[in-house]
């Protein structure tokens, strides 16, 4: 599968995780998801600059940024036993039909930055989520009276490179929103064999091509709220097989 000089394996002293694994993307809303699964705050395994709650039915890890972290700390969490990764996290919209505070699930994601060439993606085509990943998520939340979007994303590298004309260009593919890490995640994904999807919250909004921030927004917070509290929700069941 690769010809990698050095690999990701599971150190004698590094824990097991359970199969089911949830990536958060900042520091509040994995205290408030460790919360809502009773994970204990001070059991944690230092990873990086990231920490790992590991937990008998839900691990949580994070805080992860951009691509290559998210990728960094995933790979690891492959390696100690993660088997379905959820990304918990957040997105700029750039579809005006869609709002700070409102939940999205990427069906796909633009591949605009580079780490997913180096695990061998076709930049020219979106990278997918886990289908049956992503079914159970979209159950979950609808399950939960919470509305959400769907459709695909795009992610890149460069969060003060996102320009007009990539806007533009982004938005006449029919994305929603621009993110850092899906891509990348979906592509890893795919290569390693494990389910992966992603929750992302709408932070702040670009769709006119003027900035909008929405991160002290009180409905913005309510989102990121509710996604934790249903989130465990997702893992109720038995794992799901791999879709690939």
């Amino acid at each position: 599968m690769t010809d990698a000089i050095i690999n990701p394996v599971r150190g004698k002293n590094a824990p097991k995780l359970s199969p089911m694994t949830i990536l958060v993307s900042s520091q509040g809303d994995l205290s408030l998801l460790c919360e809502k699964l009773n994970l204990n705050p001070q059991n944690y395994r230092q990873l990086s600059m990231s920490r790992v709650y590991p937990g008998g039915q839900i691990s949580a890890a994070g805080p992860v940024v951009g691509a290559p972290y998210a990728v960094m700390i995933m790979e690891a969490l492959i390696a100690w036993g993660a088997r379905q990764i959820v990304l918990v996290g957040w997105c700029g919209s750039i579809s005006p039909d869609v709002k700070i505070g409102d939940i999205l699930l990427p069906t796909g994601a633009f591949i605009d930055e580079g780490t997913s060439r180096l695990y061998g993606a076709d930049e020219s085509v979106p990278a997918l989520p886990s289908p049956g990943l992503l079914d159970q998520t979209k159950h979950v939340l609808s399950r939960n009276n919470l509305a959400f979007h769907e459709g695909r994303v795009w992610s890149t590298d460069a969060i003060y490179r996102e320009t007009y004309s990539k806007i533009r260009h982004f938005q006449s593919q029919q994305a929603l929103a621009v993110e850092m890490e899906v891509s990348a995640l979906f592509t890893v994904g795919k290569f390693r064999n494990v389910d992966v999807t992603a929750i992302l919250a709408v932070s702040d909004e670009l769709a006119t091509l003027t900035w909008k921030p929405g991160f002290k927004d009180e409905r913005f917070a309510q989102t990121r709220k509710a996604v934790c509290e249903v989130i465990s929700s997702i893992f109720s069941q038995k794992p799901l097989q791999t879709d690939y």
